[in-house]
């Protein structure tokens, strides 16, 4: 079905009543930083003007690891950006709103507001506090948030109401089985359900890390385990899905993730779109879209 694709990513990610959304991935260049230019764009075209900012570097020419080539990030006029003062285009200007006290890889973060179309390159703070700060500060100046995420600091999550859409693609995952099988581990965990009170439970301090996943699968433990909210589950790939079948994980505080995008196309590999969205749509029970065709799984 053919769709508008960061309309639909809008519209679900606003449907939950959240001031920020938040796109994370399985791995590198699975198309979080589409999927959030085509949230942004679908924003704009509504008249949000909101604020956007990353966890890493995005909207660059060219990745500062591989020097591939990237996806540029291009920002309307009246945005909210917050970004590093270094990597701010010369021209045109733009208006600078706050200096922050956070700090990332190129220099102090400002909070600023895009006063001429232009090409703007993302640099946000390296933590999940410091993101967490940064979401915060844009709020201040603007009603809505887009944030591209990553799937290595999803502790960014905890203590926001954000609405999460998770990226996968062929990229992170060296055949189609196996890139379902990471998108359904993270799903699973990002999706634990709140625990009920009423029912004997197990509360764990701090995170769910693999030993102690297996001593209560060795233990044969029957209780719910609980953790502080789904950030705090240290399990991913094969080892979340073990524990997920045999342990009844649940959270204090729930997320909200609203969608999963895929992209079939990777730089080393290719999976047949429909297929793939399909499968992960399958997996999941989540609503899925591919950011390249446009089109939502049936």
């Amino acid at each position: 079905m053919h769709v508008a694709v960061g309309e639909r990513l809008l519209e679900l990610s606003r449907a939950t009543g959240a001031p920020s959304a938040i796109v994370v991935g399985t791995g590198k260049n699975v198309g979080k930083t589409v999927a959030m230019r085509a949230m942004y764009e679908a924003a704009v075209a509504r008249g949000l003007r909101p604020g956007i900012t990353s966890i890493g570097r995005d909207g660059e020419a060219a990745d500062v690891g591989d020097a591939q080539s990237k996806p540029r990030l291009f920002l309307r006029a009246g945005t909210i950006v917050a970004t590093a003062r270094d990597v701010l285009p010369r021209s045109p200007a733009t208006e600078i709103l706050e200096l922050s006290r956070l700090t990332t890889a190129a220099g102090a973060l400002v909070f600023g507001r895009v006063r001429a179309d232009a090409f703007y390159e993302l640099v946000g703070p390296p933590t999940a506090s410091g993101l967490r700060e940064a979401i915060d500060g844009i709020l201040r100046f603007t009603p809505y948030a887009i944030v591209d995420g990553a799937i290595d600091r999803i502790a960014a999550l905890a203590g926001g109401t954000d609405a999460v859409v998770v990226a996968c693609g062929a990229s992170a995952s060296p055949t189609m089985d196996e890139a379902v099988e990471d998108v359904r581990a993270l799903v699973g965990r990002l999706c634990v359900r709140r625990y009920d009170e009423r029912e004997p439970y197990l509360r764990i301090e701090g995170a769910l890390t693999p030993s102690r996943a297996a001593e209560c699968i060795a233990s044969k433990e029957s209780r719910q385990i609980v953790v502080t909210d789904p950030t705090q589950i240290a399990l991913t790939g094969r080892a979340a899905l073990h524990a997920m079948a045999r342990l009844r994980l649940r959270c204090e505080r729930e997320l909200r993730v609203v969608a999963i995008t895929v992209a079939s196309l990777g730089r080393d590999r290719a999976f047949e779109p429909r297929a793939f969205a399909h499968e992960v749509s399958k997996a999941t029970s989540l609503p899925v879209f591919d950011v390249y065709s446009a089109e939502e799984a049936a």
